[in-house]
């Protein structure tokens, strides 16, 4: 069976992939503690002087049991801690300890490897067309409705579940 082409959803998160394998495998051979997808995932979205969990989980499109289980299991590790948020006496805020800024800056070190990496392979000019076209601002995204004949039929049918991008 022939494969359709990959929507650009598709193609995305082929890219995440690849850039979080090889970040991730280099980090572990570097001598660094092993770390999730969703635990790596945490640093890139705190804030310097440290973010509340819910701002981390809103920040990854994930929920907050996630954010908390991989924050927790930074925490344990000694690359995170959990401190009083002076805005809020009710929230804390997550940030990385001095070990944790040092496992990020290797991993940003290792990151922009890659990305030379990937000019190599793909050409400097493919890699800054990317850069440039993932940093415009996008806008709101789009609702696009459904064409009328398939509003009929969802009305006959009541509405649809587990529609997906991909195959």
């Amino acid at each position: 069976m022939a494969m359709s082409a990959r929507n650009l959803p598709q193609l995305f998160a082929d890219a995440r992939r690849w850039f979080e394998d090889a970040l991730l495998a280099s980090m572990r051979e570097a001598g660094e503690r092993p770390v999730t997808v969703a635990q790596a995932s945490v640093f890139g979205a705190l804030d310097a002087e440290g973010t509340p969990a819910s701002e981390l989980a809103r920040r990854m499109g994930v929920t907050r049991q996630t954010v908390h289980q991989a924050v927790h299991g930074l925490i344990a590790m000694g690359l995170l801690e959990q401190v009083p948020d002076p805005a809020s006496a009710r929230s804390r805020l997550v940030r990385m300890t001095a070990e944790g800024e040092r496992v990020h800056r290797r991993a940003r070190a290792t990151i922009a490897i890659l990305e030379g990496a990937l000019a190599e392979r793909i050409g400097t000019a493919a890699v800054d067309a990317l850069r440039d076209a993932l940093t415009v601002p996008w806008g709101e995204p789009p609702l696009v409705p459904a064409p009328p004949s398939d509003r009929r039929e969802r009305s006959r049918t009541g509405p649809a579940r587990g529609l997906s991008a991909g195959p």
